[in-house]
């Protein structure tokens, strides 16, 4: 009955996020989050977002008493042989910088992942979770002068005012097995959510105008597939490189679209009215979102319960990424990440700080978004760039001395985008937060004596 409880938990957690997820606003607020789905996350945990990302060469085969959850390569699973239950959070800071305007400050908070593995057999396990897939976030006006028109004998004002919000949730169940030094895995993923985009032409100062908006819906759910494998070759009994591979498919998701077009205007404070009309409204028929194949190559080196050090790159065809049949214009995306974790004594008894994982990496990405300047005729790829760093805090383990536990802290302080162009540089700092559980107790079978 206690087991039944604690897998019962867990699972009503999982969904309470699925929800949270389904129905919240924008926790992103990026104007680059406008192209293709919005902001895509990466599916590493804090354990190794702390160690620049790394995922694809990641595994718990590296002596260690804590097992932690890898969804990026699903073929890590088949090392897990404790029951593993990871809860995390997700803060992040953000300042918008443009020339010749106002710098602009935000911030986010939300509930991140819920993530549960447990062993089937003593070289396979299973995993199930949640986690964000895209973030859509962002608010931003354009003016321009004598009614759009050039002439200065007309004195108005045209606003242009963009917007939009939601983003899509990835709930994947996996399994993965090891064979000698091989292992295999994948994982089915549901991705799910709602984005909406708006676009308002507002004449502030003329009476009488009718502002009008354009919003535009997108209801988002299909199948996806991740899928990897992993070889590890042993140095010696404490020294080993792994070799990882992993990718998610080019499969298709099914969206509902809706186009409206109303009318509006505001109170004497300012605030906008309900839209006095709706000039159009089009509910147009499903349509497919064809996915980009994202493929990860990563290479570590581990010396068990000391360190390791790794390396990835990753490659995504985000130049197939379509809606409708209709390209949406984006580049192929490459990603680099490098990372370590070091821990100096994980036995010590009187030294704590000697049992702490201290983690640092890098990441370098040259996104999918390339933008075209139409004054100049100039395209612009945005990068990014973040420096980051983790530690994992063991805590005190339970008294059957069957649980143990860590908190999981990760920092990513970085800056996308560029002055150029007229075009927005952001400077970021993301904190990840995640609670992880190894219980060896939830599925063992007592004896009585």
């Amino acid at each position: 009955m206690i087991k039944f409880t604690r897998f019962f938990i867990t699972f009503l957690l999982a969904i309470i996020v699925i929800q949270a997820r389904a129905q919240s606003t924008a926790t992103t607020s990026s104007p680059y989050s406008r192209y293709g789905l919005g902001d895509q996350y990466s599916l590493a945990l804090p354990q190794t977002i702390g160690m620049g990302g790394l995922g694809a060469a990641i595994n718990s085969s590296n002596g260690y008493w804590y097992y932690n959850i890898n969804p990026v390569n699903p073929a890590s699973y088949s090392t897990l042989h404790l029951t593993v239950v990871d809860i995390g959070l997700y803060g992040s800071a953000l300042t918008l910088n443009q020339t010749g305007q106002v710098k602009q400050s935000n911030g986010n908070f939300r509930i991140n992942h819920v993530a549960f593995a447990f062993p089937v057999t003593k070289r396979s396990a299973l995993s199930f979770g949640v986690q964000p897939y895209t973030q859509l976030g962002y608010n931003y006006k354009t003016t321009q002068k004598n009614f759009g028109t050039g002439s200065s004998a007309d004195t108005n004002t045209v606003n242009y005012i963009y917007s939009g919000n939601g983003g899509l949730t990835k709930a994947y169940i996996g399994y993965g097995f090891g064979i000698g030094h091989l292992s295999l895995g994948g994982n089915v993923s549901y991705i799910f959510g709602k984005t909406q985009q708006f676009s308002s032409t507002e004449v502030p100062a003329l009476f009488g105008t009718l502002n009008s908006t354009v919003e535009n819906t997108y209801s988002t759910g299909g199948i996806n597939y991740d899928y990897g494998a992993q070889y590890t070759i042993d140095l010696s009994t404490s020294k080993h490189i792994v070799l990882g591979y992993s990718a998610s498919a080019n499969t298709k998701l099914t969206s509902q679209y809706s186009y409206v077009v109303s009318q509006y205007t505001y109170d004497n404070s300012g605030n906008q009215k309900p839209a006095l009309d709706t000039l159009i409204y089009t509910k147009n028929p499903k349509t497919k979102i064809q996915l980009p194949q994202i493929n990860h190559f990563g290479l570590t080196f581990v010396n068990d319960a000391k360190y390791m050090v790794g390396a990835e790159y990753t490659m995504s065809n985000w130049s197939t990424f379509s809606i409708g049949g209709v390209n949406q214009g984006l580049q192929d995306s490459k990603t680099y990440n490098i990372g370590a974790q070091i821990t100096p004594n994980i036995n010590a008894l009187n030294n704590y700080w000697a049992t702490i994982d201290y983690r640092i990496g890098f990441i370098y990405d040259q996104s999918y978004i390339i933008v075209n300047d139409p004054a100049t005729n100039t395209n612009t790829n945005i990068k990014s760039y973040a420096v980051t760093f983790g530690l994992g805090l063991p805590l005190r383990p339970s008294n059957d001395h069957n649980g143990f536990y860590k908190i999981n802290f990760a920092a990513e302080v970085g800056r996308r985008g560029t002055l150029d162009n007229g075009l927005v540089k952001e400077n970021y700092v993301n904190l990840h937060l995640g609670f992880t559980l190894n219980d060896a107790g939830w599925f063992r079978k007592y004896k009585l004596q």
